[in-house]
């Protein structure tokens, strides 16, 4: 994928399943949402992996390990092992064992995720600013986590120990609704402190590094439901990506976005993997996919045409972006999104 400035969703004449040799799959929103499955997300997962596509699960969340998820997503109909997992959790604690000695300690703020990832990297989980730790690690921990582990960090940082985060997610999904994520509990101990921790997650380059070493992806699509986590690290590894409607991102966002949230194709699910993807072309002032016709105006987005609403998306995408530029699109779209139902 080139770095410049994207203007339009891309077609592809191939399904992405063939055009790509592995996915890099985000969890929550993409394949289950509150622990079930997303419709259609298991028999598309079962045709891309039976047409020779390797599928790897990315998530940012480090508290469960990867037999955990891998568990999981099996018990949903996937059949997944844990090397078909990838976490924020392994991602930060290479970065960690890249900067202290073998067999260094290491404070965890956070779940059995960490501990298990610290492990395979040759270093000793502790629970005690007073175990004489070489860094902190903090990644969610759950609901649960005591108030009083903050302190720990706090403890340690104010030392001059070095500190790590998993991630930044402000939220996470949860079956109730939104609940604060690793982001926040970040915050609580920087505002305390006055550090800045080294965090490894999406969409940062270390995650990133962390799949491609673990799957030896050749030719990955990044597939999530993110623009500031899966599609942003899809930005920073120079790799393309799948943006899929089941999970946060609403079709004003996307339109807003800016370069680096730009997915290179736009699908409803997990089905968009499976099939080829629509070329959006100039018409006259204006951009054409399917039946459907978007240009941009003085001060909203204009859409003209009928048959299938994802077209009708991806031609205002290209309207919206090329209006935009290097920027993000203020134009009011809520008119032409209103049309096609989203």
């Amino acid at each position: 994928m080139s770095q410049s400035v994207r203007t339009s969703p891309e077609g592809s004449g191939r399904a992405l399943s063939e055009a790509y040799d592995t996915a890099l799959l985000d969890l929550d929103g993409v394949v289950y949402a509150g622990g079930n499955a997303i419709a259609h997300a298991v028999e598309s997962l079962a045709t891309a992996r039976a047409g020779g596509m390797h599928l790897a699960y990315v998530t940012n969340n480090a508290l469960r390990t990867p037999d955990t998820v891998a568990g999981h997503l099996t018990e949903l109909g996937i059949p997944t092992v844990a090397d078909d997992v990838i976490t924020s959790a392994q991602a930060v604690a290479r970065l960690i064992s890249e900067q202290v000695p073998a067999g260094s300690r290491v404070l965890v703020i956070g779940g059995e995720g960490l501990r298990v990832a610290l492990r395979e990297r040759g270093l000793v989980p502790v629970e005690s600013a007073e175990d004489d730790p070489a860094a902190v690690v903090q990644g969610y921990g759950g609901p649960d986590l005591a108030w009083g582990r903050f302190a720990e960090a706090c403890y340690a940082i104010a030392r001059g120990v070095p500190w790590f985060a998993s991630n930044t997610d402000l939220t996470i999904p949860s079956a109730r609704g939104i609940a604060p994520g690793n982001g926040a509990a970040v915050e609580v101990v920087r505002i305390a402190t006055g550090a800045e921790p080294q965090v490894a997650g999406k969409p940062l380059p270390p995650m990133h590094r962390e799949t491609i070493l673990r799957t030896g992806a050749e030719r990955p699509l990044v597939v999530g439901d993110r623009l500031d986590t899966d599609i942003e690290g899809a930005f920073n590894g120079e790799v393309d990506s799948l943006l899929v409607l089941t999970g946060v991102t609403d079709g004003a966002q996307l339109l807003a976005a800016p370069p680096q949230h730009r997915p290179t194709y736009v699908d409803a699910d997990l089905r968009g993997m499976l099939t080829g993807q629509p070329e959006v072309t100039v018409e006259g002032d204006g951009f054409r996919c399917g039946g459907w016709i978007a240009t941009a105006g003085a001060e909203r987005l204009e859409l003209e045409g009928d048959e299938e609403a994802l077209d009708g998306l991806r031609a205002l995408c290209a309207a919206a972006w090329t209006a935009a530029g290097e920027g993000s699109c203020a134009l009011d779209a809520g008119k032409a999104l209103a049309r096609l139902g989203l």
